[in-house]
């Protein structure tokens, strides 16, 4: 049963294990549930007879929950159930779910307690550790949250059999993003057939992912430094979610972006690291990109949370695990765009 344990001011354990989610309890004896509304219902009666909630709140599932609108109805679901300072609230569901549940945690009553239950592989290794927690904005992906860290989180590898094999894919690229900025030897494994739940060293893997992202909020929280770096390939891919309006998944966005950034890297003097993510979309197969304008895309990179007073700074490669950040120049961004745009046009030589 591998346990991963996040430390800092307010440290908590992260535990893989098949069948977690009907052993886990929580030391409050008044809880609201927060679920994704297109859950099996197998995993909500799960949940309830493990955690016994008095209140059980579905939110839209997706992006569709992280707005202000679904926010405020959710806090006065709270308020409305008297839920105490002394109460908890717990967030089941995919990454989204996860992020609205700990914001909503983090706002009422000034901070309640929060525990993560995530449903999916993207949510595993990266939304639901970390204590990161918001909603989106029209003009932006993420723009409004708190740090608020869960007090545990469980990740039960069964609720991951039953999902759709391009969900499954989505999450991967959080995955292997984690090998490209720290851990190489995750990389191929998550390329390999045993990558799979159920699968001999599955749970090995996940756990090695989840580490790489519980060291880093360890040391940096609030994304002071190190923790950018977790946002490997994710300016490109917050743009392509927002400009789309979330028709590009988060995973299949970030799995472009990191071929993007990885693009970047070697435009700028870097190990030319685009095989790796070219053989990752490939594995990913994600959804075909529509006809995208780099302007449009830029306007949305300007607002990325990685940028400060003096302009947007990319997360790039020197090597495999050797991150750093750097700003690029309007015109190296718009050349390199165009490679990009060309490489994964469908019409190119990734099959998707």
């Amino acid at each position: 049963m591998p346990q991963i344990e996040v430390g800092g001011a307010q440290p908590y354990t992260v535990t893989v294990e098949a069948g977690v989610l009907g052993r886990a309890s929580v030391p409050h004896s008044r809880v609201a549930l927060i679920v994704d509304a297109g859950l099996p219902a197998e995993w909500v009666k799960r949940a309830e007879q493990a955690f016994h909630p008095e209140l059980t709140i579905e939110v839209p599932s997706g992006d569709a929950c992280k707005t202000l609108e679904v926010l405020g109805g959710v806090l006065s679901k709270l308020a409305l159930s008297n839920l105490p300072r002394d109460g908890a609230v717990i967030g089941l569901g995919g990454g989204a779910t996860t992020d609205l549940a700990g914001f909503a945690a983090a706002s009422y009553l000034r901070g309640v307690a929060y525990y993560s239950v995530p449903t999916t592989l993207l949510g595993m290794v990266d939304a639901a550790v970390g204590g990161k927690t918001g909603v989106n904005l029209p003009e932006g992906k993420n723009l409004v949250g708190a740090f608020w860290p869960p007090r545990a989180v469980w990740c039960d590898p069964e609720l991951l059999s039953s999902l759709p094999p391009a969900v499954f894919r989505e999450g991967a690229a959080e995955a292997y993003k984690h090998g490209l900025i720290s851990d190489p030897s995750l990389l191929p494994r998550i390329l390999s057939p045993g990558f799979q739940p159920g699968q001999p060293g599955f749970e090995q893997t996940l756990a090695d992912a989840i580490t790489v992202k519980a060291g880093v909020v360890t040391r940096d929280l609030t994304e002071q430094g190190e923790r950018a770096f977790l946002n490997f390939g994710h300016t490109l891919a917050h743009a392509l979610e927002a400009v789309t309006h979330h028709g590009v998944s988060h995973g299949d966005a970030v799995g472009y972006g990191m071929h993007y950034a990885a693009l970047l890297s070697r435009e700028v003097g870097g190990a030319d690291l685009s095989g790796h993510t070219r053989r990752f979309l490939e594995w990913q197969q994600p959804k075909s990109l529509p006809q995208l304008n780099f302007d449009e895309l830029n306007t949305y990179m300007a607002r990325d949370k990685k940028a400060d007073s003096t302009g947007v700074r990319f997360v790039l490669l020197h090597d495999l695990a050797r991150p750093y950040l750097e700003r690029v120049p309007e015109a190296v961004l718009r050349s390199v765009f165009e490679v990009w745009q060309s490489e994964v046009s469908p019409a190119q030589n990734l099959s998707f």
